[in-house]
């Protein structure tokens, strides 16, 4: 799954090398850390114009995959020898030091959700935004034979050195990742305690009951249905899916006048 990304991110990104890898990331604003994790075959500009406005109030953090997009200029692996699988991206994605929200679009939701699996203690809040923790949460599945849209390729090329054909080796890698690599339990997301916000378009390519069970799992869950929108919600929506997650973010939790879920003590 994937946005068409479109904007462009300023030129002040920095470098790591991370895990044997040399990585690409933006670092922007001052305050409590943000990390954001775009979709699986794009890059960090799926939040150009929604969530990067968030730099006003968090310093964002903005990594992308190994071997994809603006990586690659440097000396970032070969997507050929070494696919993007969620486990492996998973290890790149995980901050340092104090807690950080975390927010993960499409495929870097999965991501994001596996870091707070393995270390709670890095997660503060977790935001999945049209994201699954097992394949069968697809309503289509990515597939190497289908044919891009032109949007998809042109944003690729614009920051790949490979050129647009090169896309054709990522979207067999994804496609790949998404057969062969099994998914999280849920008891893996019962034990899962951060505060938790679950956002899916009503017209997702993610399965809505799909997203109810992972709301019903997860201890700490709030769910947000974004009415009238895709998977391409962040475009669709930009305002209302950045108004929800700010305030997610910023506000603690309140009690309801009619708890029936969280009518549990062991809910915030």
């Amino acid at each position: 799954p994937t946005s068409i990304v479109r904007g462009t991110l300023p030129n002040v990104a920095q470098y790591i090398d991370l895990n044997g890898v040399h990585m690409w990331y933006d670092d922007r604003g001052q305050g409590d850390p943000l990390v954001l994790l775009h979709g699986g075959l794009t890059d960090s500009r799926d939040f150009v114009g929604n969530l990067d406005a968030l730099t006003g109030q968090f310093r964002v953090y903005l990594p992308e995959r190994r071997g994809q997009a603006h990586g690659r200029r440097r000396g970032a692996i070969d997507p050929r020898a070494d696919g993007p699988g969620h486990r492996r991206v998973s290890r790149d994605a995980r901050p340092s030091g104090q807690p950080t929200h975390l927010v993960g679009y499409s495929a870097g939701a999965s991501v994001a959700l596996r870091v707070a699996v393995a270390r709670p203690d890095l997660v503060h809040k977790l935001v999945l935004i049209s994201g699954t923790f097992g394949n069968d949460g697809l309503l289509i599945r990515p597939s190497a034979d289908a044919e891009p849209p032109p949007e998809l390729v042109d944003a690729f090329a614009s920051v790949s050195p490979d050129g647009a054909d090169h896309l054709r080796v990522v979207i067999t890698k994804v496609a790949q990742a998404a057969v062969e690599e099994p998914g999280l339990a849920v008891a893996d997301l019962e034990a899962v305690g951060c505060q938790t916000l679950l956002m899916l378009g009503d017209d997702d390519l993610v399965s809505l009951e799909h997203n109810v069970l992972m709301y019903r799992s997860l201890p700490s869950a709030q769910l947000a249905v974004v009415p009238g929108a895709s998977h391409l919600l962040l475009l669709e929506k930009p305002a209302f899916c950045t108004r929800l997650v700010e305030e997610f973010l910023t506000v603690g939790p309140k009690p309801t006048m009619l708890p029936i879920r969280r009518a549990s003590p062991h809910e915030p």
